[in-house]
């Protein structure tokens, strides 16, 4: 016997559809499952490396290279000013620039220009070639999911293709081919940025090692938050698949000339209008729920890590004033957890969405369109069987 669907081909009128009772759902997972689902990130890089082992290891040892540049930036910018400090303080210092020139004392501090200026050119370069050589993955790796995708569908029946279920894999595995990139960029990021925090902070390590805890104190609420509504919104956008299927084939049907002489003869344009309203509308109002949250409890998160920097600015300060730090040190130390503070919250935001990302469910959608032969056989509404 047929299934019977009410208006939009669905079971149920509502916007959204409710999983069964007592079925898990991806925001229903703890944060530690969440951290367990980047497990399945190992098998995605290696095809990220089946794609192109070249440019993978271009990619990696150039972004190795870029994330050790800004410590060195900062590090030269402090013997700057130190350097400054100390010929400001010269007895019997030159008059013009002439006979600074001529004494050699600025021999130094123009090196030191020098290699500031060549790191400046070098993050630049290195910016602009890292993105290239992405750009150029990111094209090998979507074209090859895209033919694995089309040779597992070639294999299915078409029973398979009338299976609403298969029907919403096949399209979460088709917006991966694309979509993951946006993973890959934000893991080889992170780990940019990892290398980057490490060198900042074995500079705070060597100065104030307690600064570290700090800064990881100020932080810790605001990557649970993170986390939190990053497993909100990939929750809320996993189960809207069908819905959004639906509404794309409503928007088709309502505006495409080939449709438009059926839907002239049955009449069916306020019918296909309410009913892209109504998921538009339940669409709007989901996502304005969860960015009203969003934003309101991140803002409190980001004022509780703004009071952490300023604490730990004040105890630089303190300690320059009772000279302990030179004015370079307070430079560099400022600037050091700073960079730090604002490396660590995107850290610590991207790995909880890439966690979310990695949800078993998504590479199980990929999987099924690409590994394994999983076919669910049922009484078509098609076929009338």
């Amino acid at each position: 016997m047929p299934r019977q669907y009410d208006q939009g081909g669905r079971a149920t009128a509502g916007a959204f559809r409710r999983p069964p009772e007592g079925a898990a759902t991806p925001g229903a997972r703890s944060l530690r499952e969440r951290v367990g689902a980047l497990k399945n990130l190992r098998p995605f890089m290696a095809m990220v490396w089946r794609a192109s082992p070249g440019l993978t290891a271009a990619s990696l040892v150039l972004r190795l290279i870029r994330a050790l540049l800004p410590v060195a930036t900062l590090f030269v910018g402090k013997l700057i000013i130190d350097d400054v400090v100390v010929l400001v303080q010269t007895p019997g210092k030159p008059e013009t620039l002439r006979a600074w020139w001529d004494s050699g004392l600025l021999n130094w501090l123009g090196l030191l220009l020098l290699a500031e200026f060549a790191l400046a050119v070098a993050a630049d370069i290195l910016g602009r070639i890292v993105s290239l050589i992405d750009s150029l993955l990111s094209e090998r790796v979507t074209n090859a999911s895209s033919i694995r995708l089309m040779e597992h569908a070639a294999t299915l029946d078409l029973e398979d293709f009338e299976n609403a279920e298969f029907q919403d894999q096949l399209e979460r595995a088709r917006r991966q081919t694309s979509g993951r990139m946006t993973l890959m960029g934000q893991m080889l990021g992170q780990a940019q940025d990892l290398v980057t925090v490490a060198s900042f902070a074995a500079g705070l390590v060597l100065y104030a090692p307690w600064l570290i805890a700090l800064l990881l104190l100020a932080l810790v609420p605001a990557f649970l938050g993170e986390a939190h509504f990053n497993a909100q919104s990939y929750s809320l956008d996993f189960g809207r698949t069908p819905e959004r299927r639906e509404m794309d084939y409503v928007r088709q049907t309502a505006a495409s000339n080939e449709t438009a002489k059926e839907v002239k003869i049955f009449d069916l344009h306020s019918f296909l209008i309410e009913r892209y309203v109504k998921l538009a509308a339940a669409f709007y109002a989901a996502n304005r729920r969860l960015a009203m949250r969003r934003a309101s409890w991140g803002g409190l998160f980001t004022a509780i890590g703004t009071v952490g920097y300023y604490l730990a600015y004040a105890y630089i300060a303190w300690r320059t004033l009772a000279g302990e730090f030179s004015v370079g040190d307070l430079t560099f130390l400022a600037g050091s957890f700073r960079r730090l503070r604002t490396l660590l919250e995107g850290l610590l935001a991207s790995f909880s969405s890439t966690a979310g990302q990695a949800a078993p469910r998504l590479p199980r959608a990929v999987a099924v369109s690409m590994r394994s032969r999983s076919r669910v056989r049922f009484a078509s509404p098609v076929s009338g069987s």
